[in-house]
């Protein structure tokens, strides 16, 4: 059974960490979230919550606030009326997070990238401008970054014409980021792995759009592409999570303890995963 266990780092904190006090000056008034797959919703005093409710094959109450808002997942005997008493418990929680996520999402629309000559994208926690290059294909790679320069933002050329499509602009820039991005987390993974004496097996990458990382017991690590978007130290953090999720298969303090032997600064570079905007694809 331990095989099967899969243990994950979200894009949202889990709601245990977190106080569930917000006072209630903050819940604006006749404020309503609303998702279209909700089909539950409560009361948080003039505040309506619209919510997807699940049963499912755990022992809590569990709560989760991600882009398609909140999600109630409950244990099969569990009455109805424990989990509108566990929803009104987490109610400050549940609205700030949705008030986040409501801000978070404003900040990914705005970073939509307009495929074309000129456009600037985050790689490795820096800006690099796109530039179209017709007259090299770049061998097997499609692209190629320029080298490091005292200053200015460095120069992604693509070896496709002025006039290529948005679509194929944009699977070119995300296949040469998915190559580095494969590259950049095999050798952090085989820097770290000895660290923690445990060792990986197996790497995938991943697209989700509400999960950074994942790990199964049997040494198989899930890590979303898009971290390459991020700065060293960020893509780091996660390596190390899912590397320790290898030691300890849960979050307990003896996981964190363990994270932090590693990266003492974790709780900073985890809130970057939420706060650092990166481009919509």
């Amino acid at each position: 059974m331990k095989s099967l266990l899969r243990y994950t780092l979200d894009l949202f904190e889990p709601s245990k960490a977190v106080d569930s006090a917000y006072p209630a000056t903050e819940m604006v008034a006749n404020t309503v979230f609303r998702p279209p797959h909700a089909d539950r919703q409560v009361r948080f005093g003039q505040t309506t919550v619209g919510y997807r409710f699940q049963r499912a094959r755990r022992r809590t109450i569990g709560f989760a606030v991600g882009p398609d808002g909140l999600v109630v997942r409950a244990p099969r005997w569990t009455p109805l009326y424990e989990v509108e008493a566990a929803l009104q418990e987490k109610a400050g929680w549940i609205v700030r997070k949705l008030h986040e996520t409501q801000e978070r999402q404003a900040r990914l629309d705005g970073l939509r990238l307009d495929w074309c000559d000129g456009t600037t994208l985050p790689f490795l926690g820096e800006s690099v401008i796109l530039q179209l290059d017709p007259a090299h294909a770049f061998l097997e790679a499609g692209a190629q970054l320029s080298p490091a320069a005292p200053c200015g933002p460095r120069t992604l050329k693509v070896g496709l014409p002025l006039a290529a499509e948005p679509a194929q602009i944009r699977d070119a820039v995300q296949a040469w980021l998915m190559r580095h991005a494969k590259d950049n987390f095999q050798q952090r993974l085989n820097h770290f792995a000895p660290v923690l004496q445990v060792q990986w097996h197996k790497l995938t990458l991943s697209s989700a759009h509400t999960r950074w990382g994942s790990a199964k017991s049997d040494g198989s690590i899930r890590l979303n592409w898009r971290l390459i978007h991020f700065a060293q130290d960020v893509i780091d953090y996660v390596v190390v999570h899912e590397l320790s999720h290898l030691r300890v298969m849960n979050h307990s303090a003896q996981f964190w303890d363990t994270v932090r032997s590693i990266v003492p600064d974790y709780g900073n570079l985890r809130a970057q995963l939420k706060d650092d905007a990166i481009p919509k694809w």
